[in-house]
């Protein structure tokens, strides 16, 4: 008998992995002014976390002309990646608990709402891509919540939903579990306040990263 109910384990990257949310509201306010437009507020931006940005842009800046879109997106990425130097660290024991995770035999994945020249960046960096047997982002795929990227995911791996995990701290991670037929676990310290987590079903909220890979260790240990 397997004691332990998970093969594979779906990261979210920003809000999940990555304390990045802060940056993220600093260059799209940036980029918004740069276009023309007033800033939207933080709570605005926070709340779009983790959706591709066509999706984020629908939300937060409804009825915006497209060329003015465009706008936005190309000064975010620029903001994003050549102005706002601000370094975005990993959650304290992401790399420690990535590490034991993968030595326990967990596959471990990402599904995210960046582009892949954003993730590839990032896993570069923070040198955690040998980490992920695959990854997949918002413009290879329908964005968050639609269940695309994991179905993808799963059916890289071979690995059946009910086998499979999806953790997140937004609604949208939530949701796309639902959809896909997963079981979630939602975090607190990202983008989405608890309250809002826990109306989706996760199986828990959890406070840190340590507490995720606690919470992930076999009963029998």
């Amino acid at each position: 008998m397997n004691p332990r109910p998970y093969d594979l384990i779906v990261f979210d990257w920003d809000g999940t992995l990555m304390d990045s949310a802060a940056k993220i509201v600093r260059c799209f306010q940036a980029a918004a002014v740069d276009a023309g437009l007033a800033p939207p507020p933080d709570a605005a931006i926070r709340n779009i976390i983790g959706l591709g940005l066509s999706e984020a842009l629908d939300l937060v800046l409804p009825g915006v002309a497209t060329v003015t879109r465009e706008q936005v997106v190309h000064h975010y990425r620029r903001h994003f990646i050549d102005i706002d130097r601000t370094e975005t660290a990993l959650f304290p024991g992401v790399i420690e608990g990535l590490e034991q995770l993968a030595a326990d035999g967990f596959q471990l994945a990402v599904a995210t709402g960046k582009a892949r020249r954003g993730l590839d960046r990032v896993l570069r960096d923070t040198a955690t891509s040998r980490y992920f047997c695959v990854t997949r982002c918002a413009d290879e795929a329908f964005s968050k919540p639609h269940p695309q990227m994991l179905h993808d995911i799963l059916g890289y791996t071979g690995i059946d939903a009910e086998r499979a995990l999806m953790i997140g701290d937004t609604t949208y991670d939530l949701q796309m579990a639902l959809a896909a037929r997963m079981r979630s676990l939602a975090v607190s310290y990202g983008a989405h306040e608890r309250e809002r987590l826990l109306q989706h079903d996760p199986l828990g909220c959890l406070d840190t990263f340590a507490e995720v890979c606690q919470w992930l260790k076999p009963a029998s240990e």
